[in-house]
């Protein structure tokens, strides 16, 4: 299937949105309609990416508004950024999330012993084209880190778009030391030291820091797919409610959240404009100087 975008309101402002839209232009959730598998017995999954590589803006799909637009995170009423972090500059790979995963927020993993952190699964796409908000790339599965942060389970999974160079060449977690040597390592310091110039702790990464390989990342994309099913079919019903969760959706035969084109609300989404963008921090000019070993 094919996909476009629709971005409203000033990029880099708290009312910019990007929606997603199908290939007649109607809008569609990214969290809910589009398939998590592009060919599933291939191994072929969607990824949707928030924050294309080399930019600051902390993009995210907005779980609880309606249809699940991309919008700018805010805290304390200002749009966020991540700062550099030498010699990082922004996020390292293309950032995004897998569609129709959810992490449980009332479910404890048994490995790292901490719940889900409410949102889809965090996905950093490793190949050499740098994407853009919304887009929908198909990626292949390579392994996955475990970050803990704030005590809730937040995996980051490692894929490839399968018509990068390398696709061919990477199958599992250590294909990528092989044909991209230093990438693992700097992936595991930018978690780990990301928060740290905006007075954060290094963030913890469970099983001692080690990159999962491919059939634990598979479990994993699995078991929130299934806990996405349950919430999208009001399985667990008072989940919906009780974590702010927009469950409206055009596509998922047998679910209550499930609504028309010619809902009220879908017209009340503006086309696209193009606003211009706001300023972004002088902040982001500077070079943070941290280490996860201090």
């Amino acid at each position: 299937m094919s996909y476009k975008v629709r971005s409203i309101g000033a990029k880099y402002s708290s009312e910019f949105r990007t929606y997603i839209e199908n290939a007649k232009g109607q809008v569609i959730s990214p969290f809910h309609d589009i398939p998590l598998y592009a060919d599933e017995e291939k191994g072929i999954l969607n990824f949707i990416v928030e924050i294309p590589r080399w930019s600051n803006a902390k993009m995210e799909i907005s779980t609880g508004e309606f249809m699940n637009p991309i919008k700018q995170d805010v805290k304390k009423g200002q749009v966020r950024f991540v700062k550099n972090v030498f010699p990082f500059h922004g996020y390292i790979w293309n950032y995004g999330a897998f569609p129709q995963t959810w992490e449980d927020p009332t479910h404890t993993d048994k490995d790292t012993t901490c719940k889900g952190d409410n949102d889809p699964v965090d996905v950093l796409e490793i190949g050499e084209s740098v994407g853009y908000i919304g887009q929908v790339k198909q990626v292949k599965v390579l392994g996955a880190f475990a970050l803990i942060d704030d005590n809730e389970t937040d995996w980051k999974v490692i894929v490839i778009d399968i018509n990068d160079p390398l696709a061919e060449k990477l199958n599992d977690i250590e294909d990528v030391n092989v044909h991209m040597p230093g990438l693992l390592r700097a992936t595991l310091e930018w978690l780990k030291v990301y928060k740290i110039p905006d007075g954060k702790p290094v963030n913890k990464i469970a099983f001692a820091e080690a990159a999962l390989n491919k059939e634990f990342a598979i479990k994993v994309i699995k078991e929130t797919h299934e806990f996405w099913k349950r919430l999208i079919t009001n399985a667990v019903p008072s989940k919906t409610d009780s974590y702010e969760l927009s469950t409206s959706n055009v596509a998922v035969e047998g679910s209550p959240h499930k609504i028309s084109f010619e809902d009220e609300r879908m017209s009340k989404i503006s086309p696209a404009n193009n606003l211009p963008q706001v300023s972004t921090p002088t902040s982001l000019d500077k070079w943070y100087y941290v280490s996860s070993l201090l």
